[in-house]
């Protein structure tokens, strides 16, 4: 199996070329290992003979005579495969691509895992060839949760009997997660989860179960969803999802720390400031003081809450003789302003 995690190796002046040729989406490191011993790779001119050999950006690397660009920052895409396209950078049967029906500001990307002719919804996409093969190993563990649709009548029982494994034509196959969801007819929708992803496994695990696979949409590729994306669209995932989801791969910057002896600084006031240079302060530092340390209105008596009111006539009731407001019984002047 392919070393694809990070390399402890690497400095930070260059990485080993080995992972160099995988970031570039060329092939996985033992790949490039072996083209280096078949003399295929060179570094400034000189053909080499050990992948133990570290690149700087500004090396020139060549396979086969074609320079290896340097690599980008690694990204990572969303994409909504249609049914109809294959997962491949070629076709021998002339078919349409998933890579000739994306975007063309797109830079070259690879895709993480596959999806078959037939099937649709998420596929990741990257710009990093190891990052890539990291996300394909079944050591990752990240579940591949998938919508399907069959022809047939499943039983509860018949899908929890996958929950062990099963065994096919001499392959074995991990764990499954099945659920099903609900009959229309002939036809029964089922979610199911896997961590494998073994070519075509979920076509086969159900044509096993006598359950033919008529569609068959990925939602989700661990903690990346499908979502609301439409067919055929394209979306980046933020790299802070990508720091958090993979802090191998992307671990967080750290914040500069201040200066030994640096002074905070402080923030002036309008009100402070002498009249002729209050016009020429930020606006943020005035917190609602006027120029040239002018005193605001002061605030208006607020009205009597209706409450408040309610009680003053509850007590006059309570006082023969006496009304609200100090008004005495027979004081037309009081009445009339009222």
């Amino acid at each position: 199996m392919p070393d694809d995690t990070p390399d402890s190796t690497d400095t930070k002046a260059g990485e080993r070329i080995a992972k160099r040729l995988a970031r570039a989406g060329l092939c996985s490191r033992r790949d490039a290992e072996r083209w280096i011993a078949e003399g295929r790779v060179s570094v400034n001119g000189t053909v080499l003979t050990t992948p133990a050999v570290v690149v700087t950006p500004g090396d020139r690397v060549v396979v086969d005579g074609k320079v290896v660009p340097d690599p980008e920052p690694t990204r990572v895409w969303r994409y909504h495969k249609p049914a109809g396209l294959v997962t491949t950078a070629r076709d021998d049967k002339g078919r349409p691509t998933v890579f000739e029906k994306l975007p063309p500001e797109l830079p070259r990307v690879v895709s993480v895992g596959r999806l078959d002719l037939n099937s649709e919804g998420l596929l990741l996409l990257t710009n990093d060839g190891e990052l890539a093969r990291h996300l394909e190993l079944p050591v990752t563990g990240w579940l591949r949760r998938y919508r399907v649709r069959v022809h047939g009548s499943p039983t509860n029982a018949m899908l929890a009997s996958l929950a062990d494994g099963v065994s096919i034509d001499g392959v074995a196959y991990g764990p499954i997660e099945a659920a099903l969801d609900r009959q229309i007819g002939s036809n029964a929708w089922i979610t199911v989860g896997l961590r494998e992803g073994k070519n075509r496994e979920v076509r086969r695990v159900m044509e096993h179960l006598g359950l033919p696979v008529s569609r068959l949409i990925r939602l989700a590729y661990g903690p990346f969803q499908l979502g609301k994306l439409e067919p055929g669209a394209v979306e980046e995932v933020p790299r802070r999802i990508l720091r958090d989801q993979l802090p191998a791969f992307f671990p967080k910057e750290d914040k500069a720390a201040p200066a030994p002896g640096a002074v905070k600084p402080v923030r002036m006031r309008y009100d402070r400031l002498p009249k002729g240079q209050a016009g020429s302060a930020p606006p943020s530092a005035t917190k609602g003081a006027k120029p040239g340390g002018a005193k605001s209105k002061p605030a208006k008596p607020k009205a009597p809450r209706p409450s408040a009111i309610r009680e003053e006539y509850a007590e006059a009731a309570r006082k023969p003789g006496r009304r609200p407001g100090g008004a005495r019984p027979g004081n037309r002047n009081a009445d009339r302003r009222r």
